[in-house]
């Protein structure tokens, strides 16, 4: 019943993820091409800071009160799964509550001290109400994923990416006579209306399908139920510090370097924001298929470790990882064979060749993913944080001499971060196997999908001399077709792979 639930509740929020991913997708082509990269610019170089906060803020709780609600309610100890709830609300409440005007306050200082533009200071002001009511909607989103219902998380989000593009786009479009700085200031309000909009509708859910109280329970203590939060949230929060640290730093340290270079500051700003607005949006829009695989997976291994089911660990763990180069392997050469026009779609052509530099190296990038969650999965919390921090020390070197060099420019930025993808990949996979035992299948995990993604390649240069935009669409998805046929073929992919498929699997016969 367990698998059941989860399984359910995974292809929930796989479906709202997707379904928020392209919603995204579509802001971010309405935003570049109506709105412009240096307003983005300028938004992107808050947006780190923005979750930096949020970090200190929710400490990792969120998680840690999913988890201790599914106990308490496993022993069927349902006032203790609401008192920890109220707990977690109570302290989510005055921790955001603080944060939001400690950073309202801040704001002049951090926007004419730390970033290269000074004019970010009105997106930090718009921001800064944001923290406070995502706090708040973090302690409703851990009580549900602990009683293991999903759709009031899927509900919430949907609702609040539709405000926030509906917002978001109409208030940048209105400003933008204003300048720059007054679109990126309506970007913001778009994100702080439709996070409003999230806790409004998950709140309200709350009241509907909230668990009943039993009278009959012992007493529960506060003390001891916060220290066991903050234990188990702390883990969470190291590496999601350094994760959003390291992305405060990037967006700095690229603007400044892009000025050394040569650029003026509005220049390096409308870069920045067409690196983040057009190359990062299509780079990283296949990692919501490894993301639902990691999501899926990773209870799995975690339940085999517990039970000391090692070989079943190895196979699932292999299993992941293949899958995960399945698909990032189509994707990644869709993204570099039509680099060009994928950016032009975005009014951002000129970082078609940083677009071809990530996805040299992108396979890694959704391998680190995959390989973290199962390293989760494994109770290994801090080797995942261990390896980013190896992995920045040598990327950042790299992004801080190459982007300031006029032959590099946002090409150095891009191979910096390939090399950290890389290094993190391997430091993962190195882990994984000193404690699994897997193995490295290479005509599994490598020659069965490059055979395929060649095939692939070469049928896109047969078709090559079709220029028009529906005959590219038409293009992938006959190379799609291409890669899926040379894995049928080369057994790459098999009827029992298929047959696992949720929804369409039940209808492949044997």
């Amino acid at each position: 019943m367990v698998k059941r639930t989860f399984v359910y509740g995974a292809a929930i929020l796989f479906a709202a993820n997707l379904l928020n991913r392209i919603l995204g997708f579509v802001y971010q082509y309405l935003i570049m091409t109506h709105i412009g990269g240096e307003a983005y610019g300028l938004f992107n170089m808050v947006f780190p800071v923005y979750m930096m906060a949020l970090v200190l803020t929710t400490a990792g709780i969120p998680i840690a009160v999913s988890k201790m609600i599914s106990e308490a309610l496993s022993l069927n100890r349902v006032a203790r799964a609401q008192h920890i709830f109220r707990l977690a609300l109570t302290f989510l409440t005055i921790s955001g509550g603080i944060v939001a005007l400690s950073l309202y306050y801040l704001s002049p200082y951090l926007a004419h001290r730390l970033f290269p533009d000074p004019r970010v200071l009105r997106v930090f002001l718009v921001c800064t109400p944001a923290i406070f009511i995502v706090s708040i909607s973090s302690a409703f989103r851990g009580y549900f994923q602990g009683v293991q219902n999903m759709m009031p998380t899927a509900l919430s989000q949907i609702c609040e990416q539709i405000v926030r593009v509906g917002v978001g786009f109409s208030s940048a479009l209105f400003l933008s006579p204003r300048g720059a700085e007054w679109a990126a200031a309506g970007l913001a309000l778009g994100m702080l209306a439709g996070e409003l909009m999230g806790l409004i509708i998950i709140s309200i859910l709350y009241r509907v399908k909230k668990i009943k109280l039993s009278k009959s329970e012992p007493p529960t203590h506060s003390v001891h139920i916060l220290k066991e939060l903050f234990t188990l949230s702390s883990p969470v929060t190291a590496g999601r510090l350094i994760s959003t640290g390291l992305s405060s730093l990037d967006a700095m340290l690229i603007p400044q370097r892009l000025q050394i270079a040569g650029y003026t500051a509005r220049e390096a700003t409308t870069l920045f924001g067409q690196l983040g607005g057009a190359a990062f949006t299509l780079f990283s829009f296949p990692s919501v298929f490894t993301f639902a695989l990691a999501t899926s997976l990773v209870p799995a291994i975690s339940e085999a470790s517990a039970r000391n089911q090692y070989q079943v660990v190895k196979a699932r763990s292999s299993e992941a990882i293949r899958l995960t180069i399945l698909i990032g392997i189509p994707c990644l050469l869709i993204l570099f064979y039509f680099a060009i026009p994928l950016t032009a779609f975005f009014k951002s052509a000129s970082v078609a060749p940083i677009l071809r530099i990530l996805a040299l190296g992108g396979i890694f990038s959704y391998l680190q993913q995959t390989t973290t969650g199962i390293l989760q999965g494994l109770g290994k919390f801090y080797l995942p944080v261990f390896h980013s921090i190896i992995s920045a020390l040598l990327r950042i070197p790299i992004l801080y001499y190459l982007t300031a060099q006029a032959t590099w420019g946002l090409n150095g930025t891009a191979a910096a971060y390939v090399v950290g993808y890389i290094i993190m990949a391997l430091l993962n996979l190195g882990a994984l196997i000193r404690y699994t035992g897997m193995m490295i299948d290479m005509p599994r995990f490598l020659l069965q999908p490059l055979s395929a993604g060649i095939a692939m390649m070469f049928l896109f240069r047969l078709l090559s001399i079709f220029t028009q935009p529906w005959i590219i669409l038409i293009q992938i998805f006959l190379g799609l077709g291409c890669y899926l046929t040379i894995l049928l073929l080369n057994g790459g992919i098999t009827l029992a792979d298929l047959r696992r498929l949720p929804w369409i699997g039940k209808y492949i016969s044997s």
